[in-house]
């Protein structure tokens, strides 16, 4: 008997902690809801522990939210699609409560589970479900209905969807703000499952209703809707229906319409084609470019290569250029900042006179900026501009405002510029890169800050893959080995981790000859953290050398540090030699 017994006191336990007064449990036993149905059975859970969930439900927001994600995914436990229907009740009280990420969770567990539903159970169970929240007294249940009349509607007879339309139309109306704004931001999925007889007579009057609204919140969620509903019409109903909506709406009187305006705004250019996107969309987006409020400048000005993209170069040139020059100037650094951040990508799309003539310019008062951010986003994409007017042109406009910002007194400028010159150096060619910018990449092993010396480290190898061996052996290495007596024990550590990074692309014979003994010499260093990193390097080093060398020279310098009276040097030292022993047993 005990043998049965005892599988089932822990799910007994369980459910009697779904009526615990101790919320921490009550919330541990919702989260095992699965276990518990498991025990029960597909029947049980039907009938007494789905029922038990649906009286239970006045209980902490914490908990309610987890039996919300809970039930989403638990018609396996009730006995599959064909009694999905049972799990309905809990989430439709769930919908009706105030805290809104309960009845969100909820919504979207509803969702789940009506994907799953067999036809006639929609029309019997969840469609009257979503007409008893959408008539619901408090404003909560509205709020939810208007998040699924998108799984109700397609499976629904044609009564019941006109009924459905209805309903909806009337949720757009209603005098809660709250539910108004559910209905637009919904409108979208709503408006893909109705049928198209529909969709210009009902759903874009809905949609003008919207647009209309005295709340500004309402009026922007709207705007989020267009581009959905632009790409649901055919084109020259976008035209007639959309545009004027959104023309008017790029010049409405909340920012924060203008705002999602000029963000939405070129998804809308896709659905309606390139000609009405030229007579009609230009002229708005021009206006949202030039806007008072910086917010919808900066929204706009991050869109403006895309824009470009489906015009012409001339009407880009014409209408989009001087708007770029103006923003260049911008009295936000956040303008200014979203600008550098696309304004490349314009090159392929105004050819290369434009570029030279127009980008170019702007490019490098951008690269000149007060601000780091701005300069930042301008250095990362100097690729894109590099494709169109090639190296020659791009060296001799901006490379002396690359050099000048290699030591630019912002760290993250300098970090931004070493990793941008393995491209530059693979652009630039050998010769090229020598004479302008091999000084700097020596200069940055010794700058103030850890970053970028890392990454001037991490730099080297790259450059030596690119350039080759040989060119590493002339211009990389000797100027290594001469900073390993630097007076700052900082700048010799560094040098440490660039011979570790350099040895297995160089080789044996040169880490052997030119890099160990500098190695073997830093072991005597005064600096503990030098000795202990020299150890490091000469486990890195064992699998690169010979194992004459690893025997003869690296194991007794390992020895000596193992001896050494700093903790840490000869704990790295100890891991050396079992690297060593390890190699030597191993072969």
């Amino acid at each position: 008997m005990s043998t049965v017994e005892e599988p089932l006191y822990p799910i007994a336990l369980l459910i009697d902690e779904l009526k615990n007064d101790d919320i921490q449990l009550r919330l541990n036993s919702i989260r095992r809801l699965s276990t518990i149905a498991r025990a029960l059975g597909e029947e049980r859970t039907r009938k007494e522990l789905i029922p038990f969930l649906s009286e239970n439900n006045d209980d902490d927001d914490e908990v309610l939210l987890a039996m919300a994600e809970e039930l989403g995914v638990f018609i396996p436990y009730v006995g599959g699609v064909e009694h999905a229907r049972v799990l309905l009740a809990p989430l439709e009280t769930l919908c009706t409560v105030e805290e809104t990420c309960v009845r969100d969770k909820a919504v979207k567990s509803l969702c789940r589970i009506g994907s799953q539903m067999k036809e006639n159970d929609l029309v019997d169970w969840f469609v009257p479900l979503v007409k008893r929240l959408a008539a619901g007294e408090w404003f909560t249940a509205r709020v939810s209905a208007c998040g699924l009349f998108h799984i109700a509607y397609p499976s629904a007879p044609e009564m019941l969807k006109t009924e459905l339309r209805s309903i909806y139309s009337q949720l757009c109306q209603d005098d809660m703000p709250m539910v108004r704004r559910s209905a637009a931001s919904n409108l979208g999925k709503f408006a893909a499952t109705v049928e198209n007889a529909h969709l210009k007579a009902e759903i874009m009057q809905i949609f003008n209703n919207l647009t209309q609204d005295d709340q500004d919140s309402v009026r922007l969620l709207a705007v989020e809707g267009f581009a959905a509903l632009g790409k649901l019409l055919e084109p020259q109903d976008c035209v007639a229906h959309i545009i004027p909506v959104i023309v008017n709406f790029s010049q409405d009187k909340s920012w924060r319409v203008r705002y999602m305006v000029a963000n939405q705004l070129y998804e809308l250019c896709e659905a309606v084609g390139p000609q009405p996107t030229r007579t009609d969309l230009v002229p708005a987006y021009v206006r949202l470019l030039r806007d008072n409020e910086a917010e919808v400048r900066i929204a706009a000005a991050g869109k403006v290569t895309k824009f470009s993209q489906i015009l012409s170069p001339e009407l880009a040139n014409h209408h989009i250029l001087p708007c770029v020059k103006e923003l260049s100037s911008d009295s936000s650094q956040h303008v200014r900042s979203a600008l550098a951040s696309v304004i490349m990508g314009m090159a392929p799309v105004l050819g290369k006179d434009a570029t030279i003539e127009q980008l170019l310019p702007i490019s490098l008062s951008l690269l000149k900026d007060e601000f780091p951010d701005v300069r930042l986003n301008i250095i990362s994409k100097l690729d894109q501009v590099n494709q169109v007017v090639g190296i020659d042109l791009l060296s001799q406009s901006l490379l002396p405002a690359i050099v000048e910002l290699a030591e630019d007194r912002h760290w993250r400028v300098r970090l931004a510029i070493i990793e941008y010159i393995p491209l530059l150096a693979s652009q630039l060619g050998v010769g090229f890169f020598d004479d302008k910018l091999g000084t700097l990449c020596m200069q940055w092993l010794q700058d103030k800050v850890y970053s970028i010396r890392d990454a001037a480290a991490n730099n080297l190898i790259r450059l030596a893959e690119e350039f080759g061996r040989d060119w590493a052996m002339e211009h990389i290495i000797p100027q290594v080995l001469e900073m390993a007596n630097s007076p700052h024990y900082l700048y010799r550590m560094t040098i440490l981790r660039s011979i570790s990074i350099l040895a297995p692309v160089m080789g044996s014979e040169i880490a052997c000859s030119k890099l160990l003994p500098v190695v073997v010499n830093a072991s005597k260093d005064r600096v503990a953290n030098i000795k202990f990193n020299v150890a490091k390097v000469l486990q890195s080093l064992v699998p690169i050398v010979d194992k004459s060398v690893a025997e003869k020279t690296i194991y007794p310098c390992l020895v000596e540090l193992s001896e050494d009276s700093d903790v840490d040097v000869r704990y790295f030292a100890n891991q050396g030699l079992q690297s060593i022993n390890h190699a030597t047993m191993s072969c």
